[in-house]
């Protein structure tokens, strides 16, 4: 089991887990599922010292004052890695993380050793339908996550939870100030995506209907030499529904960059 620990950065203090051994990973969670620990965790702490921390404003916190815009998020995790003087940090981040993480890598990589993007947000592809999280009730917007109903199931039941309904409800806000407008993406943000200079890996869930698959070969083609893995059978959060596979080709990538080093 992981240890938890509060961390006060940016005055705000904030829930960090930390488990396994290993070289740091630094997992940045989507909006809907959150900081839980999970399945794919237990899978990666494996091989890594797994750092996955709750991000302000989720999790029943306050938001903080200076948190309007995704880049905050993205500036936050580059002060808490300095605080935590993390070096050489896989960065993972899925859905909203994936977004964080690519916004922190364009800004200064200089403590990352490689970064993987699980069906992040943040890009608009023109001409490619999807799902709007914003335009359901909160069970169907959680569904939509998925392609196999029974690990939808686990998630409704954990995350509508009576004793979460606050958190739920701050993370909603939360999330609305972040990618309601314009959804889900930053305009501004594909034009500096070439200056992601680390090993990047990109997996995306073959039946993602929230963004579907032609959104992952368009991240592929704005990061440069940027690596494009589709698992079957997974929809917008493969870690959380094929948590064994999607740890495994993060261990594959980070292993395959170690040779080549």
């Amino acid at each position: 089991m992981p240890r938890t620990d509060t961390v006060r950065s940016n005055n705000i203090d904030i829930r960090v887990q930390r488990g396994g051994s290993g070289g740091p990973l630094l997992f940045l969670p989507d909006a809907h599922i959150g900081a839980a620990w999970l399945l794919f965790h237990d899978k990666l702490a494996q091989r890594f010292e797994v750092i996955l921390p709750e991000h302000p404003g989720y999790g029943g916190g306050d938001a903080p004052f200076w948190l309007e815009r995704v880049p905050d998020l993205a500036n936050f995790y580059l002060d808490l890695m300095a605080q935590l003087d993390l070096k050489r940090v896989h960065l993972v981040g899925a859905a909203l993380g994936g977004w964080i993480a690519a916004e922190l890598a364009t800004r200064n990589a200089a403590r990352l050793a490689s970064l993987t993007l699980i069906d992040p947000w943040g890009l608009r592809v023109d001409g490619v339908g999807g799902i709007d999280p914003f335009a359901s009730v909160d069970e169907r917007t959680l569904r939509d996550l998925f392609f196999d109903a029974r690990a939808a199931d686990a998630s409704v039941a954990r995350v509508l939870a009576p004793e979460g309904e606050d958190a739920l409800l701050k993370g909603k806000m939360v999330t609305a100030k972040l990618a309601w407008q314009p959804r889900l993406h930053d305009p501004q943000l594909a034009k500096w995506l070439h200056r992601i200079d680390v090993p990047t890996l990109i997996v995306w869930g073959k039946e993602d209907r929230l963004l579907p698959p032609p959104y992952g070969a368009a991240w592929q083609k704005a990061i440069p030499n940027a690596r494009l893995v589709t698992l079957v059978g997974a929809g917008h959060v493969p870690h959380v529904e094929e948590p064994a596979d999607t740890a495994g080709v993060i261990v594959d990538f980070i292993a395959q960059q170690r040779v080549a080093t």
